[in-house]
């Protein structure tokens, strides 16, 4: 399945798309932790970040956003379809990205997801190690200081 995927640069067209998804994947925990989701902070966050739609047989299956500074590449949001999650999807997006930052030569790969959220179990997966946490939130990182063999 893997290999069926694709990336494709996010347009200002794919605004609405990722707004969706990441609000339907996402509002339980904005619920679960009291947070209130906002259309208008995703939008302005989303038009000063890397967007990346992930398509499957030329269907858009999910997207990520990235920032970066001389610390790290950044995820800001990895999102994938129900119909797509547990497929390999969220994997294959993350390697990609972890290719970015070798690439681009970042030191670091950083994210934040929810505590309850599940797809923490992937960024583990994947050798991400948790640097901290506040009430909400955990901070995952891949450090690629050190050569990995």
């Amino acid at each position: 399945m893997q290999g069926r995927f694709q990336l494709r640069p996010a347009t200002p067209d794919d605004l609405s798309f990722t707004r969706e998804i990441t609000c339907r994947n996402m509002l339980r925990y904005y619920i679960h932790y009291d947070l209130l989701w906002q259309d208008e902070a995703f939008d302005l966050a989303w038009g000063g970040r890397d967007n990346w739609l992930i398509e499957c047989e030329g269907s858009v299956v999910g997207y990520f956003s990235l920032s970066r500074d001389a610390r790290a590449l950044y995820i800001r949001e990895l999102q994938v379809s129900k119909t797509f999650q547990r497929q390999g999807a969220g994997s294959w997006a993350i390697d990609q990205i972890v290719a970015m930052a070798c690439k681009e030569r970042r030191p670091a790969l950083r994210l934040t997801v929810f505590k309850n959220n599940p797809a923490q179990n992937l960024y583990r997966r994947k050798r991400m190690i948790v640097q901290g946490e506040d009430e909400c939130f955990l901070r995952m990182q891949l450090d690629f200081s050190t050569d990995v063999l």
